[in-house]
C-alpha cells in the first residue's frame, strides 16, 4: 500500500540509515549472533551519524526533533534487514523518554550527550525471576540512608544488559503504598554491587544481549532517581504506550519482510513441473497474508500520528501490541510452511524471522495483559 506518514526529510533519513546498516551492520551481524552480543563499536557510528537520541535537544547532543517517525524509521529498515541484535529501538523508542522528561539539569548534562553519541548505553529494568507483566509484584528494594538509596533485588530478561553503561531500575521505595510505592533510580556500570549474570541462550534474536542482573547493597546516590519518589509506577504507564507501539512497529515490518521474501521463494521454486506461486493455494494463502499485513500496516501508521499528537490512548496501544505481534506470529508461521523443509533451515531467512518473532507477543507486555487492559477500558 501506498504510505502517507512521512515527510521528504524521513525519506532522506530512511536512505541515510540503509547506508548505515549496509556498512556498518551487514558485514558483521551473522559474527554478532555467534558471539551473542554486538560490537559496541557500531553504537558509537550510529551516535556519530545520528541515528540515537533523535528526540534529545540539541544543547545535550541529540537531533533535537520529537518525532516518532523517525524512530519508526530506525526500528523499520533494521527489522527489514534482519538485523536484530541491534538494541537502538529500545534505546531510542524506551529509554529516551525517561532521560528526557524525568531528569533535571544535572542528569541531562551527565547522561544525555554519552546517550546520543553512543557512548552510554542504556537498558531499562522492570521484569523479575518472579514478576513479568504484574509489575506491581516488583521486590527490588531500595531503603534510603543518608545521601544514598541502598538497592537489593534482582531483574531478568533485560535488554542491552551486557553492554549497558546505564541501568534505569524500578524498585520500590515505600512497600506499604502500593503502586505510590515504586520509584526510578539510574544505576551506572561498575557501581559496587551491581553484577551481570549470564547473557541469556534465546532461541531467536540471538545477537541482542539480554541479561539476568543482580543488585548487592548498591548504594545508589539520591542524585541518581529519576523524577519524584514514589512516582515510578505512574512514570512506567506513561510511558508503555510509546513502548508497545514501538513493538508493534516491529511486527508491520516483519511481517512485509517475510511477504515478500515468500512471494520471491515461490516465484522461484517449482514442484510438479511449475512455480509453487501458481498453486491456488499458495495464491490463497499469500491473499490473506497480504491482505491482514494491510490491515496491520493501516492500524500502526494511524497510530503513529496519533502518537506524535499526543493522542495515543492506553487501550489502543496495547490494541496495537497485542494484535499486530500475534498477526506477526501467525503469518510468519504461514510462510515458513510455504518455504517447505527449506523454511526450517537456519540458512534461510524466514527461519531466523520465525524464531525473531515468537517473543513480541510476551515482552512489553503479553498478550493476555493487552486484552486485560483492553477489557478494563470498555467500562464493563
Amino acid at each position: 500500500m501506498k504510505r502517507t506518514l512521512f515527510e521528504p526529510e524521513h525519506d532522506l533519513f530512511r536512505s541515510s540509515y540503509k547506508k548505515f546498516l549496509e556498512q556498518h551492520v551487514a558485514p558483521h551481524h551473522a559474527e554478532w549472533e555467534e558471539q551473542n552480543i554486538v560490537d559496541r563499536g557500531v553504537w558509537v557510528e550510529a551516535g556519530k551519524q545520528g541515528f540515537l537520541g533523535m528526540a534529545v535537544p540539541e544543547e545535550y547532543g541529540g537531533g533535537g526533533v520529537k518525532d516518532f517517525r523517525y524512530n519508526a524509521i530506525v526500528t523499520e529498515e533494521t527489522t527489514f534487514g534482519g538485523y536484530s541484535g541491534i538494541g537502538f529501538t529500545l534505546h531510542n523508542d524506551v529509554v529516551a523518554p525517561y532521560l528526557i522528561e524525568l531528569t533535571n539539569e544535572e542528569q541531562k548534562q551527565r547522561w544525555l550527550p554519552g546517550f546520543c553519541s553512543g557512548e552510554l548505553i542504556t537498558a531499562i529494568a522492570m521484569t523479575e525471576p518472579g514478576t513479568g507483566s504484574d509489575l506491581q509484584g516488583i521486590k527490588t528494594r531500595a531503603v534510603r540512608d543518608g545521601d544514598d538509596w541502598v538497592l537489593n533485588g534482582s531483574k531478568t530478561f533485560i535488554t542491552n544488559g551486557i553492554n549497558a553503561d546505564l541501568v534505569l531500575v524500578v524498585a520500590c521505595t515505600d512497600p506499604e503504598k502500593g503502586a505510590q510505592g515504586f520509584s526510578i533510580f539510574g544505576v551506572e556500570r561498575d557501581m559496587p554491587g551491581f553484577e551481570r549474570g549470564r547473557n541469556l541462550d534465546k532461541i531467536g534474536m540471538k545477537a541482542q544481549d539480554t541479561a539476568e542482573l543482580s543488585f548487592t547493597d548498591v548504594r545508589v546516590p539520591a542524585a541518581n532517581m529519576l523524577g519524584e519518589e514514589g512516582m515510578g509506577f505512574i512514570y512506567l504507564m506513561q510511558n508503555l504506550p510509546q513502548e508497545r507501539l514501538s513493538i508493534a512497529v516491529v511486527a508491520a515490518a516483519a511481517i512485509e519482510r517475510s511477504i515478500e521474501m515468500t512471494v520471491q521463494y515461490c516465484k522461484d521454486r517449482k514442484a510438479f513441473g511449475k512455480p509453487i506461486g501458481k498453486f491456488q493455494n499458495t495464491r490463497f494463502v499469500l491473499a490473506e497474508c497480504a491482505t491482514e499485513a494491510t490491515a496491520v500496516r493501516i492500524m500502526v501508521d494511524k497510530y503513529i500520528e496519533q502518537l506524535n499528537a499526543g493522542e495515543l490512548t492506553v487501550q489502543e496501544a496495547a490494541m496495537a501490541k497485542w494484535w499486530t505481534t500475534e498477526n506477526q506470529v501467525k503469518i510468519i508461521d504461514r510462510c515458513l510452511q510455504l518455504h517447505g523443509g527449506y523454511g526450517y533451515m537456519k540458512e534461510y531467512p524466514i527461519a531466523k524471522a520465525y524464531m525473531d518473532s515468537r517473543v513480541q507477543t510476551i515482552y512489553g507486555g503479553t498478550t493476555e495483559i493487552m486484552k486485560e487492559i483492553i477489557g478494563r477500558g470498555l467500562d464493563l
